[in-house]
């Protein structure tokens, strides 16, 4: 986070950043040498340089002040940094819950006692956690303001809560956090940053423990220190981090008409930790998406790694997650104590054989071995070793070649520093390795990141209207997707078909829309950017479609899982508010 960015006075510069924005306008190729140049003959202080969120903001007081008709739009996407951060659609909000004792005694998790459960200190988000005590309000605000001094939109914002197992934590402290969340949405102001919310000052700080656990004795565990550690705690700051779900729902009723609006709320958990009243309550906090621990499929490999549950949890907890509607992001993990390269790709052939998995989105996190992690006394016994360079990229080519086009493979390696790394992988572009790996084999990745739009253009006319269909464990599930004539994916859809009981009455008679996603740069709500693929009408072309094949399927409504963001847009194609879902009554054929 740029910190430094939010204290900066562009009226004390007017004179250099008028200048500086002039000639940036006027470049014609813009690249890093060119800016480095124009930024020299303008230095900051007389020496320093302006950083790109401090002109940017001169962009906005300047315009302000002098009323110019600028393209502010066209200069910031010239400046903008890091643009593949928006380029699916939406900015991801991630924060990260406090410390707190896991169920889970998984040998292959780092133990890190400042963060929560499997996070470590100098991982970048983490990093931002911390500096901001896991304070939700902050660590969402720093995020908004972030982007926005970086020239991004961020009226469209998934926010993704990760730490340890979140099943686990006390639903009050749950429903905090969640509402502590839509109010820092709800506060942002593009106009005036709004600034942060100083936390009280607690007895204890998670940054100030010297206590390491150490992977080979584990003579004191992650639990038993970090239990300690929130004793500690003052107790009026326990209460301070209480809510209830009347003050949440008012939170997220704030949000359906804020500037920054929640398009998706995204929580993690464990297969074990997930019965049907938990996945109510995750739904109820405004939840869209579940990232869910599988790591294996293999009962023999979870049960040698003390992972605490078995291949039949997984199976129950996917089934549960399908019939509420919410999209499935599993994580899965090779090089497992007991694995074998070829043991690997037989069990990754299982998620997308297997109707009862299927996920929709994948993380892929080899196993990286670090010292707090149990599996070192494994590693030094020569028990386990981690795969060559040459194996491990061979198992993750033939994932990325056999993952079918409605999942999206997110993320490949875990975001640990090298220097925490005792032994395993520190190539941090294993993916474009696996890629290239397969380009030279005449093959091609079909998953849905290798065909996302991202900053291409959209001819609507050349678009394909694509659809495919799969078996799940709960009925048929379809595929809408927009394609250009390359195959680039412009807009997809996910719609549930229901073949077996849901449990859940809202929706026991009703086709579900599980997702809805259109590509493109991030565009304003309401702001229209010529041919970007947000406003083409694509998302309502999906649901009218969508709504087509459950009439046709004699269903009796259309529910929709909708982010509190969304609401409104829903509304505005006719669906009408439930307990936890939207809802559109169709007409049935006889």
């Amino acid at each position: 986070m740029q910190e430094s960015a939010l204290q900066f006075e562009p009226e004390v510069y007017e004179k250099q950043l008028a200048a500086l924005i002039a000639e940036i306008e006027v470049l014609e190729l813009f690249d890093q040498a060119s800016y480095e140049l124009v930024l020299r003959r303008y230095p900051k202080d007389g020496s320093g340089f302006f950083s790109k969120s401090e002109i940017i903001q001169g962009f906005r007081y300047l315009g302000r002040k002098l009323d110019w008709a600028r393209d502010e739009v066209a200069f910031v996407d010239k400046l903008r940094m890091k643009p593949v951060r928006t380029l699916s659609g939406v900015a991801p909000v991630t924060v990260l819950t406090k410390p707190y004792p896991c169920p889970g005694k998984c040998i292959f998790c780092p133990s890190d006692v400042r963060m929560p459960k499997s996070y470590l200190s100098d991982e970048p988000g983490a990093q931002r956690a911390a500096q901001h005590q896991f304070d939700p309000f902050n660590q969402s605000l720093s995020r908004l303001l972030t982007y926005h001094n970086t020239g991004h939109n961020v009226d469209k914002a998934e926010v993704i809560v990760l730490g340890g197992t979140w099943s686990s934590y006390p639903e009050a402290y749950r429903i905090w956090f969640v509402k502590r969340c839509f109010d820092a949405l709800n506060a942002f102001s593009p106009e005036i940053p709004t600034p942060y919310v100083t936390r009280p000052k607690t007895a204890f700080d998670f940054r100030d423990i010297n206590v390491e656990v150490d992977g080979r004795s584990m003579t004191r565990s992650y639990n038993s220190i970090v239990a300690g550690a929130l004793d500690c705690l003052e107790s009026t700051v326990s209460r301070l981090e209480e809510a209830d779900w009347g003050a949440l729902e008012l939170a997220q009723k704030r949000n359906e008409s804020a500037v920054a609006r929640a398009v998706g709320l995204v929580v993690e958990t464990r297969p074990d930790n997930l019965h049907l009243e938990e996945v109510l309550r995750i739904r109820r906090l405004g939840a869209t998406k579940v990232q869910i621990g599988y790591q294996s499929l293999s009962d023999r490999v979870l049960a040698l790694n003390r992972r605490g549950h078995d291949v039949a949890d997984i199976r129950r907890a996917t089934k549960l997650l399908r019939q509420a509607g919410f999209k499935i992001h599993a994580h899965w993990m090779p090089n497992l104590l007991g694995s074998t390269p070829e043991l690997d790709v037989d069990d990754f052939d299982r998620l997308f054989d297997d109707p009862d998995f299927r996920p929709d989105e994948l993380k892929i996190y080899p196993c990286s071995l670090v010292e707090s992690a149990e599996l070192m006394g494994y590693y030094e016994r020569r028990e386990w070793l981690p795969y060559s360079q040459s194996e491990l990229t061979w198992v993750l080519t033939e994932c990325l070649r056999r993952t079918p086009e409605y999942c999206r493979i997110t993320r490949i390696i875990r975001d640990i520093p090298g220097t925490d790394i005792v032994t395993g992988n520190k190539v941090t572009n294993l993916r474009q390795v696996a890629e290239e790996e397969i380009r030279l084999r005449g093959l091609e990745s079909r998953d849905i990141r290798a065909r996302e739009i991202r900053h291409r253009s959209v001819d609507p006319s050349r678009l394909t209207l694509r659809r495919l269909d799969y078996d799940t464990g709960l009925g048929r599930e379809v595929f809408l997707q927009f394609v250009t004539p390359e195959d680039r994916i412009a807009a997809f859809l996910r719609l549930s078909l229901p073949a077996r009981r849901i449990q859940i009455p809202e929706i026991e008679s009703s086709a579900m829309i599980r997702e809805v996603h259109v590509y493109g740069h991030l565009a304003a709500i309401g702001q229209r950017e010529g041919a970007r693929s947000q406003h083409l009408g694509l998302g309502r072309r999906l649901i009218r479609r969508a709504q087509k094949i459950a009439t046709d399927k004699n269903y009796r409504n259309l529910a929709v899982i909708s982010a509190v963001g969304t609401r409104p847009y829903y509304r505005r194609l006719g669906f009408s508010d439930g307990p936890l879902y939207q809802h559109l009554e169709l007409n049935r054929k006889r």
